[in-house]
């Protein structure tokens, strides 16, 4: 026992020194993650803070981008994201309350939409954009419009919406549908009142992870919603997005950084208003389900 004894106080000090070196390594990274996102937002907020004003962002463009403003571009934008969101949403609520409630009752389609999800899930961005062009596009007959690149990116989004509201489903103590069925709710009206509610979170998760990357999809959109910059008067008329229009700005138009780096403001300020707007209505949401049970 003695030699096993007189161990202990090497082995903890090994011990001890190893947690110390994961615990750098780990403050480390996280310091390093942190430091290069504030560099790259910095950037944005310096040199495109600067060039954003009342004109810029009322006035349409002119003369590639680099004279006027991008208002139809805005637009656009809005209402591509609306299209996105006003089918992606209630499609993968639905699809997540079925693989989170109704899974053990439909085994076959509960693992034939996860195997779905997950092959979607690796799908590039590009890809998407080639099928929405053809069905969309084409197949459809809706041609280069806002509503076929609203429609193409609710097929992206997807994938991360119905995994984010399926977690914070399935994370809702087991305790809400057991009170639910003691005082004799159906499973619709215990949905509606306590286990929706009790997910909210999760669901908000879903719904940010969707935007963000609905916001910032370029290769998708420029096969469906076009590269138009005037100001869309229907759903069915071409609409250029923020993002095509930075990409086309950087890579296509000489001395087009400028505006560039400040439609890139716009797009990062208008993500993190949306985000805002959506983390108050989901608290709100909540809080009032919570005061009327």
């Amino acid at each position: 026992m003695a030699p096993w004894i007189s161990l202990l106080p090497a082995q903890r000090h090994r011990f001890s020194a190893k947690e110390s070196l994961a615990t750098a390594v780990v403050w480390g990274v996280a310091l390093g993650i942190t430091a290069i996102f504030a560099a790259l937002l910095g950037d944005v907020v310096w040199q495109g803070g600067r060039q954003v004003n009342w004109v810029f962002l009322t006035q349409a463009p002119q003369r590639a981008g680099l004279e006027g403003g991008i208002a139809p571009i805005v637009v656009s934008t809005g209402l591509v994201l609306m299209v996105c969101m006003g089918v992606s949403l209630p499609l993968g609520l639905g699809t997540a309350v079925f693989l989170s409630e109704l899974s053990r009752q439909h085994p076959f389609w509960s693992r034939t939409i996860r195997l779905s999800l997950d092959i979607l899930a690796g799908v590039p961005s590009v890809v998407f954009g080639l099928f929405g062009n053809a069905f969309f596009c084409k197949g459809l007959g809706l041609g280069f419009s806002i509503l076929s690149g609203g429609l193409t990116l609710a097929c992206m989004v997807l994938p991360i919406l119905i995994r984010s509201i399926q977690v914070g489903l399935s994370g809702v103590p087991p305790e809400y549908r057991q009170a639910s069925a003691a005082l004799g709710l159906s499973r619709l009206g215990a949905l509606g009142t306590l286990i929706v509610p009790a997910a909210m979170p999760g669901i908000v998760v879903g719904i940010l992870l969707g935007i963000g990357r609905a916001i910032a999809e370029t290769a998708a959109l420029i096969f469906t919603s076009g590269y138009v910059d005037r100001m869309p008067a229907s759903l069915l008329d071409s609409g250029r997005v923020l993002s095509i229009h930075i990409f086309d700005l950087a890579m296509n138009v000489p001395g087009g950084e400028a505006p560039a780096y400040a439609t890139a403001f716009v797009l990062v300020a208008l993500l993190v208003i949306i985000n805002s707007l959506v983390s108050g209505w989901a608290k709100r949401f909540q809080q009032s389900k919570i005061q009327v049970l």
